[in-house]
């Protein structure tokens, strides 16, 4: 944590914005204000503290200005946003947003600046997303609820009124949407999310059949009657303990038993016992349940059981039918198991389909003397049918076994399962690169079927990994009949996945044949993926495993086991993507099943998504599979992006993101991205991609893809944005050519190497030109949700711990502006903490919890560097502005003839920046073009150390400060030609410092009185061997060091000219003349090269002055006591100097002051005329402004520099009078570790000042910064009440009135605040008070008062601090409450 640093306008005070000074930024050219910090408010806030709980929005300008306009309550989110004309809809999760009670989404008004509710009957759960219908005049909502609409609802302001979509909504999977957008004509619109949808088809009906051998039970559904059973002939089957009675010991005999429950058909549990069945085979099986058959042999049967699964050891819980109340019902532990004679069976099902070994069956209560089974059998999800023969036993009630035939050569190899300890066997076939797939080796599988049905059919593809042979493996043809007539279904599958995949090769009916089986087939691909590995490919057969999805039968029997049934034909299913028309007239419920009418082309995305997700069964309500966002490219690409991995298809491999062309997935460069991805946005062919990824899928960009990345639509290749961020992207805007990303990150990173890069927090933006990270022009720290456009602005939110209005790491432009303030424009490049540390940087990171006052560490540099560069008769020179790295110090401007004449901008500082179009840092010194937001380092060696002085003299740049150049002798001053692009020192000697001191140059200048020569001011002995101390004349011509004439002993801080043709120079700093008479400010006569005191009485040495407009009767100067114990600020008249009572804190350094032209005058008075001001900055501790300040922000503002060497004070008639109204600019250095708003401060309750008494403080206060001229009486003012103010507050675009600003006829202003406030209410001016105990009034704005006085209080609305008049003296400031009577 820094020290507070601000700059302010003198004889300023809070306000109303109309009633401050018209600063004329016109007539002194291009405007630069340069320093240490990321961010600034030209105004101070009254606003509230931030609450890192709630989520804030913010208005964003078009040059990136946050406005605060309100905050959710604790814990809300705001994450989607969409305008319609001038109103900006938002929603997320909350109750409220800033006083206004409007659940999950609200509206913003640009143009009146008010929030307001959305009706009633809204979303009554969060909201994700929105999308404006421009056209319709309606806005579309989505995201998790049950009303209006199931996850979609429309909003119509025109009727004030909520309503369902046309589709009614959508449903199942996750039920959740993330996505609305439109295609790119805006003519329908996309919803996209966690949810499926099913398109009924042509409504034809195919026969369908049973397996009339499997046995009905009331205890079965005909869904799971229809599961085949796993073959358990090779299994290990135990039952423990077992009875002794040979005729029922046998468990085997129960897995598919030959007659009724009995001798040889049942297995008994020893008597008395809690029993364990153990059914388990020692490689890959996928199990949906298990079916069980009660035993009524004599005093025996189970009661309650509970299934545990293999290897995993996990309690499954599972779902029955009821045979008593035909419902379905739940169990864990126990089960219940009828003990009714009429049912055959039971079955009892998992969530979903496990990939197990077995499981283990306890028998936990029984009848009679002990338990027992009559039939215990593991379902399938249902068929399937392995590559090896001795996989496929025959299941019971099947006419036949699976099976499996094949041509060519193939061969048994053996794969891991991913199931430890257990192993599948499979086979392999080698064939020649080249191969016609008719040519080359086929396989065939035909599973048992028991029963037509709705079926996912999945081939298991062990991976790569294991065998070893990637690069052998390649892509197959796989063909599905579903029977009875239809159609063949071919997919392409590779087999090139890593690890072990199950793709999705068909989703629809099976007829089996009249022997119960099914045929799925498979061959080489026509296009072979890969190269294959030494001129061959090799193919894998494992198992095709059919999961039943719908036993969707109209049967004639009661029995599930016989009788044909009918089942319709391609009703698709389809998952997390629907297209809707906007101009439709159909309706439907996707919560049901759509009418064919309503499927688009585009429905067929979902379609197709469906399958290549791996099916339904796999999309449950805990799936995290989704789609996040969707784009629409005008070529017809749609780009679908989120959580999901294809395992079959054209796009089979593909990871997160891939695109849809030609009514079907193509895969993207790297096959996608290896992490979620969140949002997406379109310019032009580039898709700017956000989300939780570091990659490519397959790892092809080194990690750079960092939160954040660049698709080629055209090309077909991603890029990377330098390396990303350090953490997740959640949205992504487009703006004026810049891409805007907010998320959970605080980094910009500059290699994927690490995590070392640019301090940001939340909120970023990337030029799109110039390939390169830009200020975001907003200053914020904190976790970031949301970016979205608006017809005027663009809005974010997100939660936030501290913000400023601008941010920009070290310079803005400033430039008249309108009633709200100067136009801002901040660097349009990022810059860097400098690549070295130095001495003079001082770039040292403190605690949070320890924060030092301003005095320790200005002590600390006297002692340690600045003390040394004092002559024993001159004080210490306190030391320059500090700021943490990146600081910009100075700033000049070149005219660039080989440019078009371009103005560019040269700063130097302490900073380092990736030039544009380079991939390696520059730091100290760099060259901005302000038309194409491009920066560009000086070649050659760059600068070491920190840059303090620039000047511009034609080509040539004079740099000054504290550094050195390798392969150089410079030492803190040197020149660089720009236009030859080189240094240029050459026959230059180097300055010397005294003896264990370093050389400083603080002010590099020149006179229009002395052609020719360059002046160089600062901290140093000699130039060369020449005595030539603190200030020394460059003669440009013959590159020799000239003294100016008898010098001067010290150290100069600046320097200044009087003088109609700056005849004299004016020098400022701890200085002495020659003969040792003390001058802190000196003048030297070019005319007769001699050199005389300003004045002798100035307190201390002098950091800053200004000669008013040439005039040396009319000089500034600021600086420390001797002694460091205050600040001061002096005038000269010609005369003498005369003190203009600043009443700064002594902590506070003023390192510049400049006269500033007015385009509208204020009340003239004996020290600045009408039509100026003076511009204090630097280091300022002012005591009004209050503690939370200091905590909060932090930096320094080094320099206001402009472009014109000369300008008029006097305005003319073609500038326009544009204001600017600046009472304090505050810094924030972007730190993690910086005090955020609302942290607690120290204890010393006498430094904090309520934000209610700034009016106050800074009224008292406001002559002792000009002095004590009176102005002219203003009118009276009556305090607003508080909850009117609060109001006020919370909207930054609603003003204060000025109680002490001018009315429409001029600059007038009260003397005192009493003369504008009256009092304490419309009626009571003041009442009086006693003083119980003293207080000694040193800060500024406080009334020292003594114990016994009486005093008149004029405001006591602050339960801490009131405003007093001392009754006997008449003076007025504010004094603690608890302090009188």
């Amino acid at each position: 944590m820094k020290s507070l640093s601000a700059a302010i306008i003198a004889s300023l005070a809070h306000g109303s914005l109309a009633a401050f000074p018209q600063v004329d930024f016109e007539r002194m050219g291009t405007v630069g204000l340069a320093g240490a910090f990321a961010g600034l408010d030209l105004f101070q806030s009254s606003a509230a503290p931030f609450d890192a709980t709630t989520s804030t929005l913010f208005a964003r300008s078009p040059l990136g200005a946050l406005t605060r306009l309100a905050s959710t309550n604790q814990g809300g989110s705001i994450v989607a946003g969409c305008a319609l004309d001038q109103v900006f809809y938002f929603a997320g999760s909350f109750s409220s947003v800033g006083d206004l009670t409007t659940p999950n989404i609200a509206s913003y008004d640009n143009s009146s600046a008010k929030f307001a509710a959305l009706g009633s009957g809204g979303p009554n759960g969060p909201v994700n997303a929105l999308w404006c219908d421009q056209k319709n005049a309606k806005v579309w909502a989505g995201g998790s609820f049950s009303s209006p609409g199931s996850n979609v609802a429309l909003w119509d302001p025109k009727a004030g009124s909520w309503s369902k979509a046309p589709f009614s909504g959508v449903s199942g999977a996750g039920a959740h949407v993330f996505s609305i957008t439109s295609n790119s004509s805006a003519s329908s619109v996309f919803i996209a999310g966690s949810f499926l949808t099913s398109f009924r088809g042509n409504g034809a009906n195919l026969t369908g059949s049973n397996n009339p051998n499997v046995p009905f039970s009331a205890g079965a559904t005909p869904f799971s009657s229809s599961l085949v059973p796993v073959p358990l002939d090779n299994a290990e089957v135990v039952g423990s303990p077992s009875t002794s009675d040979t005729q029922f010991n046998n468990a085997k005999a129960i897995l598919c038993p030959a007659g009724d429950d009995g001798p040889g058909n049942t297995w008994l549990a020893a008597d008395g016992n809690e029993a364990k069945l153990t059914l388990r085979k020692f490689s890959f099986i996928s199990v949906a349940g298990v079916r069980l058959g009660n035993t009524f042999v004599a005093n025996h049967g189970t009661t309650a059981f509970s299934v545990t699964t293999i290897p995993d050891n996990t309690l499954r819980t599972l779902t029955y039918l009821d045979p008593t109340s035909n419902t379905n019902k739940t169990c864990s532990d126990p089960c219940p198991l009828s003990t009714d004679k009429s049912l055959l069976y039971q079955d009892f099902l998992f969530d979903a389909p496990q990939s197990i070994t077995g499981v283990e069956i306890k028998l936990s209560k029984f009848t009679g003397a002990g338990s027992g089974l009559h039939i215990a059998q593991l379902l399938s999800s249902g068929a399937f049918a392995a590559s090896v023969d001795t996989e496929n036993g025959q299941s019971c009630f099947s006419p036949a076994a699976s099976n499996s035939s094949r041509n060519g050569d193939w061969s048994v190899k053996v794969a891991n399962t991913g199931i430890s300890g257990t192993t599948q066997s499979v086979l392999v076939s080698s064939v020649n690169v080249g191969t016609s797939p008719a040519d080359g080796p086929s396989f065939t599988w035909r599973p048992y079927v028991s029963a037509s049905g709705t079926y996912e059919i999945r081939l298991r593809v062990p991976g790569c990994t294991n065998f070893q042979d990637c690069d052998a493996r390649t892509s197959v043809k796989v063909a599905v009949f579903p029977g009875n007539g239809l159609d063949p279904v071919i997919t392409t599958v590779s087999q090139r996945n890593t690890d072990d995949a199950t793709p999705v090769i068909y989703n629809g009916p099976i007829l089996p044949a009249a022997d119960f089986t099914a045929v799925v087939t498979m061959t080489l691909a026509d296009q072979p993926e890969g190269s294959g590995s030494g001129g061959k490919y090799e193919l894998v057969a494992d198992r095709v495993q059919f999961d039943l999805t719908s036993a969707n039968l109209t049967s004639s029997s009661d029995s599930a086991g016989s009788g044909n049934g009918t089942l319709a034909q391609g009703n698709k299913s389809s998952f997390g993507f629907l297209e809707w028309p906007l101009d439709t007239s159909v309706t439907g419920d996707a919560t049901q099943v759509l009418p064919n009418s309503t499927q688009t082309d585009l429905d067929n995305l979902g379609i197709s998504l469906s399958s290549a997700v791996g099916g339904t069964t796999s999309l449950s309500s805990t799936s995290n599979t989704g789609i996040a966002t969707v784009a629409h490219h005008p070529s017809g690409a749609i780009f679908i992006g989120g959580n999901f991995t294809l395992s079959s298809g054209t796009a089979s491999g593909s990871a997160n993101v891939v695109s849809w062309k030609s009514n079907g997935f193509a895969g993207m460069a790297g096959n996608g991205l290896n992490g979620p991805v969140t949002s997406f946005a379109l310019f032009g062919d580039k898709l700017f991609v956000g989300g939780a990824f570091t990659d490519t899928k397959s790892g092809t960009m080194g990690g750079t893809l960092r939160g954040i990345a660049l698709y080629d639509v055209q090309q077909n290749t991603w890029a990377a944005l330098e390396a990303g961020v350090d953490g997740a992207v959640t949205s992504v805007g487009i703006l004026n050519g810049q891409v805007q990303i907010t998320g959970n990150f605080t980094k910009l990173l500059h290699s994927a190497n690490n995590n070392a890069g640019s301090d940001v927090a939340g909120l970023a933006s990337w030029n799109i030109q110039t390939n390169a990270w830009a200020p975001s022009g907003g200053f914020i720290v904190g976790s970031m949700t949301m970016v979205a456009n608006s017809t005027q602005a663009q809005f974010v939110a997100g939660n936030v711990r501290s913000h400023q209005k601008f941010g920009s790491s070290g310079m803005v432009y400033l430039k008249n502006g309108d009633d709200n303030g100067p136009s801002v424009t901040p660097l349009g490049v990022q810059l860097e903490s400098s690549g070295s540390t130095t001495q003079a940087s001082l770039a040292v990171k403190r605690s949070i919890h320890h924060i030092p006052r301003a005095a320790s560490w200005f002590a600390h540099l006297r002692s340690t560097i600045l003390a040394r560069q004092s002559s024993s008769i001159t004080a210490a020179l306190p030391p320059p502005p500090q700021g943490e790295a990146p600081a910009v110090f100075a700033g000049a401007f070149w005219t660039n003839s080989s440019a078009k004449n371009s103005e560019m901008t040269v700063i130097g500082g302490n900073f380092s920046f990736l030039a544009t179009g380079s991939n390696s840092f520059a730091q100290g010194v760099a060259v901005y073009n302000p038309d194409a937001s491009t920066i560009t380092a000086l070649q050659g060696s760059q600068v070491n150390g920190t840059v303090r002085s620039l000047l511009v003299d034609g080509s040539l740049l004079y740099i000054g400060g504290q550094f050195t150049i390798q392969g150089t002798d410079a030492n803190g001053f040197a020149i660089y030609d720009l236009a030859q692009q080189q240094w240029s020192m050459t026959g230059v000697q180097a300055l010397q410092a005294t003896a264990g001191s370093s050389v400083l140059v603080r002010s590099i200048s020149k006179s229009n009185a002395k052609a020719n020569s360059i002046i160089v001011a600062g901290s140093f002995a000699k130039a060369g061997s020449l005595g030539c101390n603190a200030i020394c004349l460059l003669d440009i011509s013959s590159k020799q060091w000239n003294p100016l004439g008898g010098g001067i002993q010290g150290e100069v801080s600046t320097v200044g000219y009087s003088g109609n043709n700056q005849d004299n120079l004016v020098a400022a700093g701890s200085l002495a003349l020659s003969d040792n008479t003390a001058a802190n400010v000196a003048q030297f006569v070019f005319a007769n090269s001699s050199w005389s005191a300003v004045g002798s009485d100035l307190p201390g040495p002098v950091t800053a002055l200004e000669v008013n407009n040439l005039n040396g009767s009319s000089i500034f100067a600021a600086g420390r006591s001797t002694d460091g114990s205050s600040t001061f600020l002096n005038f000269w008249n010609g005369a003498q100097w005369s003190t203009l009572g600043s009443n700064f804190e002594k902590d506070t350094v003023v390192s510049q002051l400049a006269m500033v032209p007015l385009s509208k005058d204020h009340s003239a008075n004996g020290i600045i005329e009408a039509n100026r001001m003076l511009m204090v900055s630097g280091s300022l501790a002012i005591s009004s402004f209050g503690n939370a300040s200091t905590a909060l922000f932090d930096g320094t503002i080094a320099a206001l520099f402009h472009s014109f060497t000369f300008f008029s004070f006097d305005r003319r008639s073609q500038i326009p009078r544009r204001l600017i109204y600046v009472l304090w600019t505050l810094f924030s250095r972007r730190d993690d570790r910086l005090k955020l708003d609302g942290m607690e401060d120290d204890d010393d309750s006498t430094h904090h000042r309520p934000s209610s008494l700034l009016e106050h403080i800074n009224a008292a206060t406001r002559t002792t910064i000009l002095g004590s001229t009176a102005f002219g009486a203003a009118g009276r003012y009556s305090p607003e009440p508080e909850e009117e103010k609060h109001h006020r507050h919370s909207s930054p675009l609603t003003p204060e009135p000025d109680p002490f600003g001018a009315d429409a006829g001029g600059f007038a202003r009260a003397e005192t605040p009493s003369d504008a406030l009256g009092g304490l209410g419309p009626e009571e001016s003041g009442r009086p008070a006693h003083v119980r105990y003293s207080f000694d009034g040193t800060g500024e704005g406080e009334l020292a008062i003594s114990a016994g006085t009486e005093l008149e209080v004029l405001d006591d609305r602050d339960p801490a601090w009131w405003y007093a008049r001392d009754v006997r003296t008449g003076r007025e400031g504010v004094v603690p409450a608890a302090y009188l009577y």
